[in-house]
């Protein structure tokens, strides 16, 4: 045994061994589920990003108006519209502009239109358009196309 007080630690004592032991059993066993719960996230993650692709097609309704080729074309800085959202016409009092950005209302909730979604060129429709992409985190528009607020 070391004599007290020289400044070395002698060999532990078993009750300090196997409290050490557990602490690092409870270590291991916190990683693992950590491991386990990283795992699963990266299985379950592309199917939740995809799902949201999934919810807009083109159901062939269009197929035989003059505009299709039109709207097939059209893009915004964020993507085709038509590729994976279902664009359709917003009423007047549901969108609006202000300080230069526009807004639009959906399903009750105010949501802002990112500035790369804002589709510039003329507005064959006439009529305002929205294309949301509705995901697991919510509701982002892909492409927005003012009309003429008459």
């Amino acid at each position: 045994m070391t004599p007290p007080g020289s400044g070395e630690r002698g060999p532990p004592e078993p009750a300090a061994a196997h409290t050490r032991g557990r602490w690092f059993a409870l270590i291991g066993a916190d990683m693992d589920r950590l491991k386990l719960s990283l795992r699963s996230a990266l299985l379950v993650a592309p199917f939740v990003l995809w799902g949201g692709n999934a919810l807009g097609r083109d159901d062939g309704r269009y197929a035989d108006s003059p505009l299709k080729p039109w709207f097939d074309g059209l893009r915004s800085h964020l993507g085709p519209c038509c590729s994976d959202a279902d664009g359709f016409a917003v009423a007047d009092p549901d969108w609006e502009s202000h300080n230069g950005h526009y807004r639009v209302r959906l399903d009750g909730e105010w949501i802002e239109v990112p500035d790369e979604a804002v589709i510039t060129e003329p507005n064959r429709a006439g009529r305002t358009m929205v294309w949301p992409v509705k995901t697991a985190f919510g509701v982002s528009i892909r492409c927005f196309m003012p009309g003429s607020m008459i």
